[in-house]
């Protein structure tokens, strides 16, 4: 009977981007990608690895997060100046970002469609358009 090695599925994610399997590359991606897609900041994947007794500071997870997006395996949602979440889920999506909370939720890519895009300056071509809806909370219906 085989057993299945505990790392295979992170090692298998960072050879197929080229990137170097290290101790914390792998921990990290094992942290990661092991229970679908999830948005996460770099503080709450250091507070993780900590709570799994990684030794691992700060910085790495930061430099280690821009490495996978970097490769492709994670996407940047941008919310504000001061927060930034990391999104698993690769493929083409939006976001609502519940400002209360800080919660973020997944909108499939189809549907929002985006009308009247401006032109590109010259020597730009448009990758992609990230919508974020921005929500809060509802008054009305805490009025009643």
């Amino acid at each position: 009977m085989t057993q299945c090695r505990p790392f295979a599925h992170a090692l298998e994610l960072l050879r197929a981007v080229h990137l170097r399997p290290t101790r914390q590359r792998l921990a990290l991606a094992k942290l990661l990608f092991e229970h679908g897609d999830r948005h996460v900041t770099a503080e709450e994947l250091h507070d993780e690895a900590v709570a799994a007794a990684m030794r691992v500071s700060l910085a790495t997870v930061y430099n280690t997060l821009h490495q996978f997006v970097e490769a492709g395996l994670l996407g940047e949602v941008v919310v504000n100046s001061g927060r930034c979440y990391f999104d698993t889920n690769v493929s083409d999506h939006h976001h609502f970002f519940f400002e209360d909370t800080g919660q973020l939720l997944d909108i499939p890519g189809e549907r929002i469609g985006v009308l009247g895009l401006p032109k590109p300056p010259a020597g730009a071509a448009i990758r992609r358009v990230d919508v974020i809806i921005r929500l809060g909370q509802d008054l009305a219906r805490k009025a009643d």
